[in-house]
């Protein structure tokens, strides 16, 4: 009978493995392959990613001793399970509809709302909107206001109204300065009397409602408008700092301020540095406080709360934001956020409905209720990977804060148009690698629905951007799918006005496997673009193929087959097909360098492969093809 081994001798028949012996297997394993280029890649924040990580990586991390609820706070502050509250932000300024909603989205599990109140001038109207929802037990969120001092007094009145315990009132007010100077290019008066605004908020927030939030840094509109996430953590950091610096120059403590900021970071599509970047926030935010010396250690802690990134979010194949969201939103779980919004689906192509809110809400709740993710403090402490990558975000991001705080802080920055230039420049490097397909958004640039059309079904459309004149640019919000789907939504106006579809006829012939893959290419290539696709299993011969390419009647033939093929049948092809068609668009599948003058000699009209710009191309086609 087998001896069981206890646990301090268990791995004793497994002796270790040197970091030395593991790089020596996989440089066998590579069989000369350059190791650098082939496994280690470097981050969109500009540091580089390694296939693997050990225990040697987290050496000199002095915060790993910390414990959930201590200094510097990068485990978060719960060390008895990890119980965020699940959030539903209602944009209706119709107070009757936004009261129905919010009664409705506690009755099914929604545990903190927001509210739009740019509305809300009166007494009358917040009772309305706030009847039914029992303020001391449900934190409470104002945003859009135009006075958030008028929404103050409001608010304040009815607490006294209903009678409640002051210090049991939670919530936030979305009053942020800054980002309204960064997406309109100027001040709503000026900083000075933003200030002014602050200092009275503080002052009576702290006087009447001890335990509710004042100053919310929206730093998730960084990401939204194309930031790295390290760009997004300096940044609204910096706008931290900022309103410290400020409102400590007028008489504050600085247990009085940091005590009253909350932030809201997006939650993107890349699951473990999101989940990195939440911790370098608390890390870096909490060294920042300390540097204002306050006397309680407490006032260090970030009030964080997340809501799912909209750049990244579809029209087409929109269930596919579903799962975006959902591992979005795992991020912000694993990452130790306060609070977090999951957005519905179908938000980026209608008004947000009862189906879209009850699924972002189950996301949350299933993730809480059935699959327990509330029930572990700080799931991911201690994981090579996820503490190298807090390290390297914390790094970066606390060099480039230090650049801004080098310049004057963030609203000089804002006023030289320095954070407006660095977010617009990632902004530019996200949309050419969207454009060619190296930032895949699946259902969109790759494995788009051929047969789907969502022509009719939008009731929203992205909003008008005001590029007007304003005293510094703006950083503008944007989703890297959009310039797509509207190529695509031009293809079903075009249909929809009486045209013909149109069609790609695939003339797939030669060794199987390349001219599978190729068509598999192609189809996507083109599916792209809303057009129809006849793929073919294979011509034995030109002739079969052309014969049938002219009876298809396509607007396009694409040769699908290998490089060395090419040179002897794309140009029989292309004579055959446009001495009975000269119209037709011929196009090959591949890049043959060897003889690509010789194609285009030939009449072939186009290369597609996976060097190209989707878009450009698409764009290219459509005008050539009259789709307007």
């Amino acid at each position: 009978m087998m001896e069981l081994k206890d646990a301090e001798t268990l791995f004793d028949d497994f002796p270790p493995v040197t970091v030395a012996e593991w790089e020596e297997k996989i440089r066998k394993d590579l069989k000369g392959a350059d190791y650098d280029k082939t496994l280690i890649w470097e981050s969109p924040e500009g540091f580089p990613v390694k296939p693997y990580y050990t225990v040697d990586d987290l050496e000199g991390l002095e915060y790993l001793k910390s414990l959930p609820g201590e200094f510097p706070y990068i485990r978060g502050f719960r060390n008895g399970g990890n119980n965020w509250l699940i959030r539903q932000d209602i944009h209706s300024t119709d107070v009757d509809h936004a009261n129905q909603t919010a009664r409705d989205a506690i009755l099914r599990g929604a545990q903190t709302i927001g509210f739009n109140v740019r509305e809300i001038t009166n007494h009358p109207q917040i009772r309305k909107l706030l009847s039914g929802v029992d303020l001391a037990t449900v934190p409470v969120h104002f945003f859009g206001s135009r006075s958030y001092p008028l929404t103050a007094e409001l608010f304040f009145y009815e607490i006294d109204r209903q009678g409640i315990e002051p210090s049991l009132i939670r919530g936030s007010f979305n009053f942020d300065p800054l980002s309204y100077l960064l997406t309109h290019g100027d001040f709503y008066v000026s900083y000075a009397s933003n200030l002014e605004e602050a200092k009275y908020l503080l002052k009576n927030v702290q006087k009447k409602i001890p335990q509710f939030k004042v100053i919310t840094v929206n730093g998730h509109l960084f990401q939204d408008a194309g930031s790295t996430l390290v760009q997004e953590l300096a940044f609204a950091l910096a706008s931290g700092n900022e309103y410290l610096a400020g409102l400590t120059d007028k008489g504050f403590s600085p247990d009085d301020i940091a005590s009253r900021i909350r932030f809201t970071f997006a939650l993107g599509s890349n699951y473990f540095l999101e989940i990195a970047k939440l911790r370098a926030a608390r890390l870096l935010w909490s060294k920042i406080v300390d540097q204002y010396q306050p006397e309680d250690p407490s006032s260090c802690r970030m009030d964080l709360h997340c809501v799912t990134a909209r750049w990244n979010k579809t029209i087409f194949d929109p269930h596919v934001n579903m799962l975006r969201t959902t591992t979005e939103g795992m991020s912000g779980i694993f990452g130790n956020a306060d609070s977090i919004s999951i957005f519905p689906f179908d938000q980026a192509y209608k008004n947000p409905e009862s189906f879209g809110n009850r699924i972002a809400r189950n996301q949350q709740l299933i993730l809480k209720e059935e699959s327990y993710l509330d029930q572990v403090a700080d799931p991911t402490a201690g994981a090579y990977f996820i503490e190298s990558m807090t390290d390297s975000l914390a790094n970066h991001a606390w060099n480039l804060f230090k650049e801004v705080e080098v310049k004057g802080g963030l609203v000089e920055s804002i006023k030289q148009n320095i954070i407006q230039d660095a977010v617009f420049q990632s902004r530019r490097k996200k949309e050419k690698d969207f454009a060619q397909r190296k930032l895949l958004l699946l259902g969109t640039n790759q494995y788009p629905g051929l047969t789907e059309e969502m022509l009719n079904k939008i009731t929203v459309e992205d909003p008008v951007i005001d590029e007007g004149p304003s005293s510094y640019k703006k950083m503008l919000p944007f989703r890297a799918a959009e310039p797509l789907e509207k190529l695509r939504l031009d293809t079903e106006r075009y249909i929809a006005s009486g045209n013909k579809i149109p069609t790609v006829f695939l003339l797939t012939m030669g060794k199987l496997a390349m001219l599978r893959a190729r068509a598999g290419f192609a189809t996507n290539f083109f599916g792209c673009a809303g057009y129809k696709i006849i793929d073919n299993p294979g011509f034995k011969s030109v002739e079969s193929g052309v014969n049938a390419a002219l009876r298809s009647s396509a607007d396009m033939v694409v040769i699908c087959s290998s490089d060395d093929e090419y040179k002897e049948i794309a140009p029989e092809i292309t004579r055959k097909i446009k001495e009975d068609n000269s119209s037709a668009i011929v196009v090959v599948a591949g890049y043959p360098v060897d003889i690509i003058e010789e194609l285009k000699h030939s009449g072939v009209d186009g290369f597609i492969h996976i060097k190209s710009n989707l878009l450009e191309e698409l764009a290219s086609y459509q005008q050539r093809l009259g789709v307007k």
